[in-house]
């Protein structure tokens, strides 16, 4: 039996509707796993990715086996997941994290001529804002080697869950600390290559602030 990918079958009350959600978390990470199955095998595939509107954006290298794969028509999955805590129980069976997670599920579309290069620039000013401006365009020999995708949010197509709150309270008896230890993530300070030329730039200083 086909097992039914539109619904959480284990703690059901955790999953949400709400793009809203899934929207917050696509636009919180930069990394995602792209899965897919080639000649009977799995193949994932980390990627950089950004949301635009109603469609995630994703590139990799057109020598990429996977990537040629998907673009050929091949159905993906691709999973976004971030950790907002450590849940600290009194036992480690009972410890957890809290969470945010989305799989998201279609067929990608390969992007052509311009909307490819409005796609790139989408997802390098995601990752960076300000930072196309500072240097040079890509030359038609990166174009050639850079295959861009798009992967359409549409409903139906994705399931999101997350965890949230402090452990379950034990039963009477137990001696241990319990609670929660919060997760975020920082960037730290600019480190410069030997060749580096000048001061750092704004797109870097904005990422060093960002939070």
């Amino acid at each position: 039996m086909r097992p039914d990918l539109t619904s959480l079958t284990r703690k059901p009350d955790r999953g949400s509707s709400s793009r809203d959600r899934l929207d917050t978390l696509l636009d919180d990470e930069l990394v995602g796993t792209l899965a897919t199955v080639v000649d009977g095998d799995p193949w994932a595939v980390p990627l950089l990715f950004a949301r635009d509107d109603d469609r995630l954006l994703l590139h990799g290298s057109t020598g990429a086996g996977a990537l040629r794969h998907v673009t050929a028509g091949a159905p993906i999955a691709f999973c976004v997941t971030a950790i907002d805590g450590v849940v600290v129980a009194e036992s480690t069976f009972e410890s957890s994290a809290n969470y945010r997670s989305a799989v998201l599920r279609g067929h990608v579309r390969n992007l052509r001529d311009d909307e490819r290069a409005r796609a790139l620039d989408r997802l390098s000013e995601r990752i960076l804002p300000g930072r196309t401006t500072e240097v040079r365009p890509s030359t038609p020999k990166e174009w050639a080697a850079t295959l861009a995708m798009e992967l359409p949010i549409t409903d139906g197509s994705w399931l999101y869950k997350e965890r949230t709150g402090g452990p379950g309270e034990p039963a009477e008896g137990h001696q241990a600390w319990c609670g929660v230890v919060p997760m975020t993530r920082t960037f730290g300070e600019p480190e410069p290559a030997p060749w580096s030329v000048g001061v750092v730039p704004a797109s870097v200083h904005a990422l060093r602030n960002r939070r």
